[in-house]
């Protein structure tokens, strides 16, 4: 059996029939649904934790093990589904909206029966107006059939969806953020502890998941949680979707074994690099996670693999110094996302890492000092030095405030900054010290010598 043969979620993508609910139907949909309504909720949470499913919005944590922190005393909770996909490079969720809304649904369904929760939410970006409108219609298909409200297949649970269009803020993906914009507030994180499974939405209990997380709950309900987690591998259980955009000759969404490593997803999957050009480097989940480089593909593109495989080389504040992930531990790159991004030998790395940073810069949301003032920085740095205009010490400095903002900020935005720019020093440091070594130093009016800032002059970018 070849890889594409096993699917769990993607099988009909694209078959144009499979946003109607009477094809989903046909094909045994809302069959676990109608299961999961007869089960007592623990024994669905029991068959979530035997399944190891594990986020994919990022995070990677246990979804049995999140939402057993659930008060079971709480009066009301609330589930909401995390559809604020924006990361750049990751573009697999919009993709199970637009193909398979009612798989979502049906998660949720079962999802909302086993949390106890009457109202689901779906936050999803602004800019998915096209997965807006298909999820939007899925939704009333399924309360046109009292799959969705009162008395759900007739049983005694009861269960309301509302899809809530965010207005196309980066940071609202991070999950306190999204439920502060959820309120009607700002789209600012909030400091955790409290985490939201026990104050969360309005100050209530809520389970905040991926949509792939969700979707994959119907066939867990369906084969059990013991044989999701055979899939998988290790504590993984499962397939894994991945989007993969860059420098291949066959972009695009593959649902996956978690065994399949970066070399074979590149090479085999995605049919090799173009024009005969080799890999330069490979971002296994989102620009926020650290880079790989060529040598260092032979490993699963799989959670615990990517966080520990010696295979991969740990990153450095600069050469000698391990980066200190947090109680001693060190970092070397994680599966994020899902998003690949995969770059040729072509690739100005320098130019790769300034985009990204400017990236975060952009999309901070300015709450907290590190990351508003830290990020800024690291893109006029990073801009200079990937433009010609670096001065000396500035790969050193570049490292120093990207180590100075990770960890010390509220939310993950001032991480996802500092550590692909840490990475991309580590693996590539001769690129930047070239640059630098390279530049040449502008001159204005007067005979002064200065470095413009990011976005002077700059006509393109990596």
């Amino acid at each position: 059996m070849g890889w594409f043969d096993v699917k769990i979620i993607s099988e009909h993508f694209d078959v144009p029939e499979a946003k109607q609910l009477d094809y989903y139907e046909r094909k045994g949909g809302y069959r676990s649904a109608r299961k999961a309504v007869a089960m007592a909720p623990e024994a669905i949470s029991a068959e979530v934790v035997a399944s190891n499913l594990r986020g994919r919005g990022g995070a990677g944590f246990p979804t049995g093990m999140k939402w057993s922190f659930v008060p079971k005393d709480a009066d009301t909770v609330y589930l909401v589904v995390n559809a604020d996909e924006s990361e750049p490079g990751t573009f697999k969720d919009r993709h199970i909206l637009f193909w398979n809304p009612h798989m979502l649904i049906e998660g949720m369904i079962i999802a909302s029966v086993a949390l106890k929760v009457r109202n689901a939410y779906i936050y999803i970006r602004g800019e998915m107006a096209r997965e807006y409108r298909v999820l939007q219609a899925a939704i009333d298909q399924a309360y046109a059939k009292g799959y969705l409200g009162e008395r759900v297949f007739g049983s005694g649970a009861s269960v309301d969806i509302t899809v809530y269009r965010g207005l196309g803020a980066y940071i609202c993906g991070e999950e306190t953020a999204l439920l502060s914009s959820l309120e009607g507030g700002r789209g600012w994180p909030r400091l955790k502890p409290p985490f939201p499974a026990v104050k969360g939405l309005w100050g209530k209990p809520t389970i905040v998941n991926n949509v792939e997380t969700i979707a994959n709950l119907p066939w867990i309900v369906e084969h059990g949680g013991k044989a999701f987690a055979e899939l998988g591998t290790g504590r993984s259980g499962g397939l894994r979707i991945v989007s993969v955009c860059g420098h291949v000759k066959k972009p695009g969404v593959y649902e996956l074994p978690l065994t399949v490593t970066g070399r074979q997803l590149v090479e085999d999957v995605c049919g090799g690099v173009p024009k005969g050009r080799k890999i330069k480097g490979v971002i296994p989940g989102g620009v926020s996670m650290p880079v790989l480089t060529d040598a260092e593909l032979d490993v699963p593109f799989e959670f615990d693999a990517l966080q520990k495989d010696e295979r991969i080389r740990e990153v450095e504040v600069r050469p000698g110094q391990k980066f200190d992930l947090g109680g001693g531990r060190t970092l070397r790159t994680m599966a994020g996302s899902g998003g690949v991004v995969v770059m040729d030998d072509a690739t100005d790395i320098t130019q790769a890492a300034w985009r990204i940073v400017h990236f975060f810069a952009e999309e901070s949301c300015g709450q907290c000092t590190p990351c508003r003032e830290g990020t800024g920085w690291l893109a006029q740095v990073a801009h200079r030095i990937a433009f010609g205009h670096g001065r000396a010490g500035d790969v050193d400095l570049l490292a120093s405030i990207a180590d100075g903002i990770a960890g010390n900020t509220i939310c993950a935005l001032g991480d996802a900054a500092a550590w692909p720019t840490l990475a991309f020093l580590t693996k590539f440091r001769d690129e930047f010290e070239a640059k630098v070594r390279d530049a040449h130093p502008v001159v204005v009016a007067g005979g002064h010598h200065h470095a413009p800032a990011h976005g002077d002059g700059v006509t393109g970018a990596a």
